[in-house]
């Protein structure tokens, strides 16, 4: 494993989700302020994982054929125009378009970086890689929604970001080496994986599991906070609070010991685990009255659910022989597509007063997709 290699992985992926963890207290009230519905913010958070579909499948290609450097360095610079662009804007149609930019550019990275990963890490190491990958995310989280939280103007945080973003190109462009060696590839390494090929591939399990946790944690994110504004009267600032004490144990979690569960127990049990405890967070959410108890259930569903993806991601590397991009990039198209279709499903479900059934339905739908889907996935484990 390559220490110096991820180390500086570790950093641009930091600086990313910090920057994106900036915005999140300010999205929905942002989009609220321009005459935004609650079903409307909920295409607002989809259009940007609507582009993420579309287009993170072959930016993995193309990371395959051209390398993962010059593929990460397009996705940095193009989101910092992109998130400015947000900021800038004072109409509903022109947010759509500049979250769907984003969505385009943001494509580019996370899939990629998950990939440069595989190539400087054994297998033995996968999760552990991985692991470090989810703890920067987590870590940006962590420091991104308490500092965006107490920004007062809500168009702020997307300037921040997107300034956060061109740092981390010129970061990246210095620093980061390319991790491919294009020209020793074999032919059989420039695959391509299509939505279609996607169904009826051996691990379509795996991409599914992407699909419904980012379905579900994505419909979470929508409603929680009209929830919190509409039931108990708090706001952006309580909303990065909560985020922040949530990020915390995450970041540990997937930072120091996720790649020693993976080894010891296995990425289908930790898989089961996630989904499960996802769920347990779901059907608690709606019962408390104060904001630290709201904290530790919405931790327990986040923990959960960040638990799935550096163990799912880690889980198809090891099984992908050639074009690690073009796999990671279909699995990131499985969690967009998700988040595609989470936020207005849960949006449409929404008011006040059926936050409860809201929860518990998404809950349910955790729960059935585990069972569904424990016989395949142990199938992939054997």
């Amino acid at each position: 494993m390559k220490k110096s290699a991820l180390t500086l992985l570790f950093l641009t992926m930091f600086l990313v989700m910090f920057g994106l963890g900036v915005i999140i207290p300010h999205l929905a009230y942002y989009a609220e302020e321009l005459g935004a519905s609650a079903v409307q913010i909920g295409f607002l958070m989809s259009i940007y994982s609507a582009m993420k579909l579309i287009f993170a499948p072959m930016w993995g290609h193309l990371s395959d054929q051209y390398g993962r450097r010059p593929t990460i360095l397009i996705g940095l610079i193009g989101n910092a125009g992109a998130l400015a662009l947000f900021g800038a804007v004072k109409s509903l149609p022109w947010l759509f378009i500049a979250r769907g930019l984003s969505g385009v550019f943001s494509a580019a990275i996370l899939p990629t970086v998950m990939a440069y990963v595989a190539d400087v890490t054994t297998e033995e190491d996968r999760g552990k890689g991985m692991g470090l990958m989810g703890a920067a995310m987590g870590l940006g989280f962590i420091v991104g929604p308490g500092i965006g939280g107490i920004m007062g103007n809500h168009s702020l945080p997307f300037f921040v970001a997107g300034g956060l973003s061109l740092a981390t190109f010129c970061f990246a462009l210095l620093l980061l080496p390319e991790s491919l060696k294009i020209t020793e590839l074999p032919d059989t390494q420039q695959v391509t994986i299509s939505p279609w090929s996607a169904m009826n591939h051996p691990l379509t399990p795996l991409f599914l599991v992407a699909f419904f946790s980012a379905f579900i944690f994505s419909g979470l994110e929508t409603i929680l906070p009209l929830s919190i504004k509409d039931r108990l009267n708090y706001g952006a600032k309580e909303l990065g609070m909560m985020l922040v004490i949530m990020g915390t144990p995450v970041a540990l979690l997937q930072g120091s010991v996720l790649g020693k569960l993976i080894n010891v127990f296995g990425e289908f049990k930790l898989i089961i685990i996630g989904l499960l405890l996802n769920a347990v967070g779901l059907v608690l959410l709606p019962w408390p009255k104060t904001l630290a108890m709201l904290t530790l259930y919405l931790s327990i569903a986040g923990i959960g659910n960040q638990i799935i993806r550096p163990t799912n991601t880690a889980w198809i590397s090891k099984q992908t022989k050639f074009g690690q991009g073009a796999t990671i990039g279909m699995m990131d198209a499985f969690l967009s597509l998700g988040r595609v279709l989470g936020p207005p499903f849960a949006g449409k479900l929404y008011t006040p007063e059926t936050f409860q059934i809201t929860c518990w339905i998404l809950a349910d739908i955790l729960v059935v997709v585990s069972v569904c889907l424990f016989y395949p996935l142990r199938r992939i484990g054997r």
